[in-house]
């Protein structure tokens, strides 16, 4: 197993302890964008996030804020989330805390809506589930490593997207600084995979 795989499954472990998105949770109130908007400053957010033409360490306010599903901007966070730590760090800057609350404004700042993810496709979320590498740590329904939890016993406490955005989030400084140290790529989301592992982590008896 690679230590980029390795260290992703430990990533997804520990932000599955901390709570995601699953079945039969009750759905979050829509946020406020204009709380939202403060949450984006206060939290240091606009500082390398500016309007398009100005001069900023990220990419543009544009790009980040745009009409998104809500679970593909968890998946944007999770991406980004280590250039971001190691910005700030340079910049002797807190990695920033947001927390559930926060996160469902930040999401309606950000224009980031539930309603435009798409239906997670079960059998593309166990490939998710396998290429990724997380079976390498944990197991899924018993089957699968030792190092971590079994995936399927952590599906009562999936929540809505802001909630898993937001124990991702609290999670990046340790597992961003972990990367840093042993030198491995951070792995990456693309498209619906997010959707689609969370689907299917929670799918089933």
């Amino acid at each position: 197993m690679s230590p980029a795989r390795a260290l992703g499954a430990l990533v997804l472990g520990a932000a599955l302890c901390a709570g995601a998105p699953g079945r039969g949770a009750a759905a979050e109130a829509p946020g406020d964008a204009a709380r939202g908007q403060n949450v984006f400053a206060s939290r240091q957010c606009a500082r390398c996030h500016v309007p398009r033409g100005q001069r900023g360490m990220g990419p543009a306010l544009e790009e980040v804020r745009r009409p998104q599903g809500a679970y593909e901007l968890t998946g944007r966070l999770w991406n980004h989330a280590p250039a971001m730590f190691t910005a700030l760090k340079q910049e002797g800057v807190e990695w920033p805390r947001i927390s559930a609350a926060e996160m469902v404004d930040l999401m309606a700042f950000l224009r980031a809506d539930p309603k435009r993810d798409p239906p997670p496709d079960l059998p593309r979320g166990q490939v998710v589930l396998v290429s990724k590498g997380c079976l390498k740590c944990h197991s899924f329904r018993k089957e699968g490593g030792r190092v971590g939890p079994d995936l399927a016993e952590r599906r009562a406490a999936l929540a809505p997207a802001a909630t898993w955005g937001a124990a991702v989030w609290a999670h990046t400084p340790r597992m961003a600084a972990a990367a840093i140290r042993v030198g491995v790529l951070y792995p990456r989301f693309a498209g619906d995979e997010m959707v689609n592992l969370l689907g299917f982590l929670r799918s089933g008896p």
